[in-house]
């Protein structure tokens, strides 16, 4: 079978995604999760975009050498010396480094954009090229909105490319405007005229706007793509990019129409797609392809009656194989740490630390108390949460709040802080509004809250709530998450992991000095 590379540009492409704010250590945990997944190249981000995105860059070209020997770590770079120098200087230290360097060749944004003739084009290709070929051996060029492209100055553009040392040529349908069909004819004109097609790895990059990202990807697969980039849960920018899990999953679940093959441990794709989620606050669909809460589930009579009899008469894949579990635990009040450290490993969570272990299995305790069950979604929504937490400068100490017919809600926050145990009361729409509210007047510095999401995991009347807020705080965009059995504090806490992720990374808030002290 022919082998697919996975190119994953989460970090990159899928961080564009309006309303994501990665910092560095968030990208080096979903960066150490992509190599554990198995990917064949990571592209780190965008170096010459700001001094954060360098960092974050170089941080993960040091950290990625230690987890795995065959992924490559790429910088993207405009085609332009500045560009190219400092891709290079952040991927330097990358076992695998790659610079991959672009340039637009449209019609429309040749004149448009670039404000160039086609030839200039050409030569300012070249000279990209070249100059990132001087710094690493591994050189990708793309074309820019190459779907609405002329396909004879692609192959002519790409030629020249290889001819100074480019090793991979990607072709991106970069505003999604292409149908597969014809993806595939422009991805097959152009491997058939390409020199050297043979050591050269031809590459799709496929966005969303028109719904076809992932059969695009697949039709330049079919047709001679031995690359593909996605991202995790096909984040990216507008509608976002080809999902790496759908992508992987179709060349797996298919091998015998497709005959080829990836590299990709599909058992941590659904850990991966939990992992972008918590930390880009961008929630899955239920009815999400692969790792969806409702990929693996039945409700209708007839399907659940043939899936008693035999999994495969509705499900082509088994949740086990993308790292899901589709049976409830028997775990309860009455487990042992023994068991719950067995469940763990079954989990996939097999390197958990004894701290996090011990305060991972208080707070299955805690949830066993207060449900009839406890399932394997709600063990993975309980690491997933404990994996994202910051140090805790502050801790909700209480929380009563009252709503009703015919009354006014209002909430009472008392709060833990560096200076002592503050309260405050407030009234609001509901009880969540006036638990905001209350914490508001608690925390000086101003935050306008842009999005708010709540999610059930599992079901019943005692599943988990899952809230995920934004918020931005004088320009700086912060995610806040938290479960219960009670979403009003599973709210107040998603708030309080706002602050302290603000806390560690812009020095301590102070809370209200006119606050009375609790004892």
């Amino acid at each position: 079978m022919a082998y697919i590379k996975i190119f994953d540009t989460t970090l990159r492409d899928g961080e564009q995604s309006p309303g994501v704010a990665l910092n560095t250590s968030e990208k080096i945990e979903i960066a150490r999760q992509l190599a554990r997944l198995g990917v064949d190249v990571i592209e780190a981000g965008f170096p010459i975009a700001s001094d954060g995105d360098f960092q974050a860059v170089r941080a993960i070209a040091n950290a990625i050498d230690q987890e795995s020997n065959k992924v490559v770590v790429a910088g993207l770079a405009r085609a332009n010396q500045k560009d190219i120098e400092r891709a290079a200087e952040a991927v330097e230290k990358a076992k695998n480094p790659r610079i991959h360097t672009f340039i637009a060749t449209s019609p429309i944004h040749m004149e448009k954009k670039l404000q160039l003739p086609p030839d200039r084009v050409v030569e300012k290709a070249i000279e990209a090229v070249s100059v990132a070929r001087s710094f690493v051996d591994d050189v990708e060029f793309s074309a820019e909105d190459a779907g609405r492209s002329d396909w004879d100055f692609l192959v002519r553009i790409f030629t020249e490319a290889v001819k100074v040392g480019a090793t991979t040529i990607n072709i991106p349908d970069t505003v999604g405007y292409m149908m597969p069909w014809e993806y595939g004819e422009m991805v097959r004109y152009i491997h058939d005229r390409l020199p050297n097609i043979a050591n050269i790895t031809l590459s799709t990059h496929c966005h969303d706007d028109l719904g076809c990202a992932v059969i695009n990807s697949l039709a330049g697969v079919k047709n001679g793509a031995t690359q593909v980039e996605c991202t995790i849960n096909g984040i990216g920018e507008r509608a976002g990019n080809a999902s790496l899990e759908e992508i992987v999953m179709a060349l797996n679940t298919r091998k015998d129409f497709w005959e080829h093959e990836t590299g990709i441990v599909t058992r941590e794709l659904y850990r991966s797609s939990r992992l972008v989620s918590s930390y880009t606050g961008m929630v899955v669909p239920p009815n999400k392809a692969v790792v969806g809460d409702n990929a693996f589930a039945h409700e209708s009579g007839i399907h659940q009656d043939g899936v008693i009899k035999a999994l495969e008469t509705y499900e082509i894949m088994s949740a086990e194989t993308v790292g899901r579990n589709a049976g409830v635990l028997v775990m309860g009040k009455h487990s042992g740490r023994n068991a719950f450290r067995k469940t763990l490993a079954e989990l996939g969570y097999e390197n958990l630390a004894d701290d996090k272990i011990n305060a991972l299995f208080k707070q299955f305790k805690d949830l066993a108390d207060a449900k009839q069950s406890v399932t394997a979604e709600d063990i993975r929504a309980l690491v997933d949460a404990e994996t994202a937490k910051v140090p805790e400068t502050y801790r909700l100490e209480h929380l009563q709040f009252q709503s009703g017919v015919n009354m006014t809600p209002s909430a009472v926050v008392r709060l833990r802080t560096p200076e002592g145990d503050f309260e405050a009361a407030a009234t609001g729409d509901g009880p969540v509004d006036a638990s905001f509210k209350a914490l508001k007047t608690l925390t000086p510095l101003p935050f306008k809250l842009e999005s708010y999401d709540l999610k059930a995991i599992g079901s019943g009347t005692d599943a988990l709530g899952e809230v995920s807020i934004r918020v931005n705080s004088e320009g700086q965009i912060v995610h806040g998450r938290a479960i219960s059995t009670d979403v009003v504090q599973a709210s107040v806490l998603a708030y309080v992991d706002v602050l302290n992720k603000l806390a560690a990374g812009v020095g301590r808030l102070r809370v209200h000095p006119q606050k009375t002290t609790m004892p």
